[in-house]
Parts: C-alpha cells; structure tokens; sequence
C-alpha cells in the first residue's frame, strides 16, 4: 500500500481547515443573532427608538473605522459614484430599519418567541418571494413546505385572536433585503453595504434621538457606565456577526450555510422559552410544529438539489 503523495496531502490540508473556519465563523455569527435579544433587553429602560437611532449611527461610526484601517476607501469611493447601487442600498436601509426596529421592540417587550417565529418561516418567506417578484417556479416539494408555512400561520392567528404580525414584518422585509442584496451581488461587500445603509438612516436617526430627547428623554450617559458602555457597543454588536456571515459565506458552500441559518431563529426561542419564560400554549407548539415540518421538508429538497448537482457536475468531468 502506498501512501499519497506529499502533494496531495498539501493540497487538501489548506481546503480542510479552511472549511472548519468557514464553519466557525458561520455558528459564531448566527449565535451571536440568537442571543441578541438579551443583549436589547440589557440595555432598559431604552426605547426601542432609541436603540434603533444608536445602532445606526454607532454602526456607521464601526464601519467607518473598518473602512480606514483595512484602507478600502478606494472601492468604496467606487460605490458611491455608481448612483444605481447607492439608491439600491438606500432601499436596502429602508426594509433594515423596519427590521431592526421589529425586532427591538418584540426584544423588550417580550415577545421573542414571535420574533424567532419570523426568522424560522424566513427561508420560507424567501421562497414565496421567489415566486412573486422573480417568476421563479416551485417544485412540488417546494410548493409543500409553503403551504404547510401558511397553514402554520392560520393556526397561530386563530390560536392567538390576531395575525403574528411581528413574525410577519421580520420575515418579509428581511425576505426583501434579502432580495435586494442579491440584486447587487457579491459586489458590495459587508462593510460597504452596512455604510451606505446606515448613511442612509443616519439623517433619520438623528432626528428620532432629537425627538426621542425632547420628549422621553435619552437615557445615554444617564443610567450608569455599564449601560452607557452596553449602549455605545451597539456599533460592533451590529457590524461583528455580518462580517462573520460574510466570511463564512465566501468559505462554506450554500446548503451548509442553508442548514447553519436555523441556528439563530432557535437560540431567539430557547431564549424566549427558558429564560424569559415566555407563553407556549398549546396553540403556539402546533403552529411552531408546523413551521418545523415545512423547514425539513424545504432542507429535504434543498439536500436533494444539492445531491442532483453533485452528479451533474461529475458527469460532466
């Protein structure tokens, strides 16, 4: 028996462990996603508004900072002369602050469970999307998982006396950024993308902390170093794990960051369930069971698209 060249083994090293990173980087970002919502709730009595408005602008701020130490303002410089990519991530940062928003008031006002809820049918959201606005066709399979989604959804409103709306609101204008950052492509890389959002919502943010000022209060700087430091990391709490997203993203193949994705949405509900202790009556387990059995079946076709292009791609050497 002889052993493999030396070669050879050189040459699988470097992809394996380049693999193990791209894995690491993606659980790192989707679990610090998970345990966002404690970090919001950490930083009461803030308002949403005002956790929104200082995300912006402390993510910008980040940016910014990344941009001047890894000395991309040249490509970046590039971005802003292309009208048509600055107007598309202005959209970009429209669907985001509907987003964020969402999400930071389900945070403190607790409702986790819903928020994780809107994250587990975003994948499916996605799919839906893709049949409305890019004449995408569904398989038979595909069509399934959706209507298994919609049939989740009924429950939970009849259950509840009312639509998940904040589920609803977090899977669709996520599903649509989504939409739109694949229109731009691998173009506008994490940290380009996230400046011009928050360029964007900076003017907005601004005024929301003015109103936020004269009406409410703002609670920076007044509630104690340990809320004003919680606060002012909002910049880095934001602009970390999408870096990580987009490292992994450029190291794992689609379907393992496909898989990896779901890790966030359950980390939100452990959160929710365990720690918050909130509600999961019996209405809201069958419409979480349901949102489950249409995410296996969508990871089943997904696999086996995966599976069909594998042996294409061999039958074609």
């Amino acid at each position: 028996m002889t052993s493999a060249p030396p070669t050879a083994s050189r040459a699988r090293t470097p992809r394996a462990s380049l693999n193990r990173a791209g894995l690491a980087y993606a659980v790192s970002a989707y679990a610090l996603w998970g345990f966002l919502p404690i970090y919001f709730i950490a930083l009461a009595p803030t308002t949403p508004v005002e956790i929104v408005a200082w995300r912006i602008l402390l993510s910008l701020v980040f940016c910014a900072l990344l941009i001047a130490l890894t000395r991309s303002w040249r490509t970046f410089a590039g971005l802003l002369r292309d009208r048509r990519v600055v107007l598309i991530m202005g959209a970009a940062g429209a669907l985001i602050f509907v987003n964020w928003l969402t999400y930071v008031f389900a945070a403190v006002s607790g409702q986790v469970v819903e928020a994780a809820l809107g994250y587990f049918i975003n994948p499916i959201v996605t799919v839906f999307l893709g049949v409305l606005v890019l004449r995408e066709r569904l398989n038979a399979v595909q069509w399934t998982a959706v209507g298994i989604s919609i049939v989740a959804v009924v429950v939970l409103a009849v259950g509840y006396g009312q639509v998940p709306w904040i589920a609803l609101v977090l899977a669709f204008s996520f599903g649509f950024y989504g939409l739109i950052k694949k229109h731009v492509g691998p173009r506008v890389d994490a940290v380009s993308g996230l400046t011009l959002e928050t360029a964007w919502l900076a003017p907005l943010a601004a005024v929301l902390l003015v109103v936020e000022g004269l009406t409410t209060g703002l609670t920076m700087g007044t509630e104690g170093t340990w809320h004003t430091v919680l606060l002012l990391a909002a910049g880095a709490v934001t602009a970390i794990p999408l870096l990580l997203f987009a490292a992994a993203s450029r190291r794992l193949p689609l379907i393992y960051m496909g898989f990896i994705q779901y890790f966030a949405p359950f980390i939100q509900f452990l959160v929710g369930v365990v720690i918050l202790n909130e509600p999961m009556p019996l209405e809201r387990w069958i419409g979480f069971g349901l949102v489950w059995i249409a995410l296996v079946v969508l990871a089943f076709d997904l696999a086996r698209g995966a599976r069909a292009a594998r042996r294409a791609a061999l039958a074609a050497l």
